[in-house]
């Protein structure tokens, strides 16, 4: 089963990840080239639990978050060395796009079409409030990388707020601390 294929059953993307190896650089790039902003810091993220080929990892990253029109850009910096798809891609040296991402509604639909297509889930998180991300390989090499997230209905709000900021953003303060 192809990408798209596998991608068109789950729903559409709505994000762009990133994980650089100079987050600074790469947050100027898409704030100062490209007039991407604000982006929205989320410090140390904190999970219920996670899991990185199965097996559980501790993994403290942080993300910044904007809207470039109604798609997502995500640039991720991990800050420990715990095994992880973002440790592994900057171990391998690799830059540009990391991953895109689907909203689904249903996790345990989204695993058995993942499954069904020969996706191997990479890495899984379990956030407080009852949010889950899975990242499956769907086997097409660099870029094929799939971020599946399901959320409380409430829990999009923060990217409608997000999204609203981009809109009317003028260029003042690039980056805003959340929390």
């Amino acid at each position: 089963m192809s990408n798209q294929s596998l991608i068109s059953r789950l729903g559409s993307v709505m994000q762009m990840a990133y994980v650089p190896a100079d987050v600074p650089g790469a947050l100027r790039y898409w704030t100062e080239t490209m007039g991407v902003g604000p982006f929205f810091k989320l410090s140390n993220i904190v999970v219920d639990a996670a899991k990185y080929k199965g097996e559980p990892a501790s993994i403290d990253f942080s993300v910044y978050i904007a809207y470039w029109g109604d798609t997502q850009v995500e640039i991720i910096e991990q800050h420990n060395d715990a095994p992880s798809i973002y440790k592994s891609w900057r171990g391998e040296g690799r830059e540009g796009l990391h991953h895109v991402c689907i909203v689904v509604e249903d996790m345990a639909k989204a695993r058995e079409i993942c499954a069904e297509a020969g996706a191997t889930v990479l890495q899984e998180i379990w956030l407080p409030g009852g949010g889950e991300a899975i990242y499956v390989d769907a086997g097409g090499g660099p870029g094929s990388l799939i971020e599946m997230i399901c959320f409380p209905p409430d829990n999009y709000a923060f990217f409608d707020v997000m999204r609203d900021a981009a809109r009317n953003w003028d260029g003042s303060e690039p980056i805003r601390a959340v929390g």
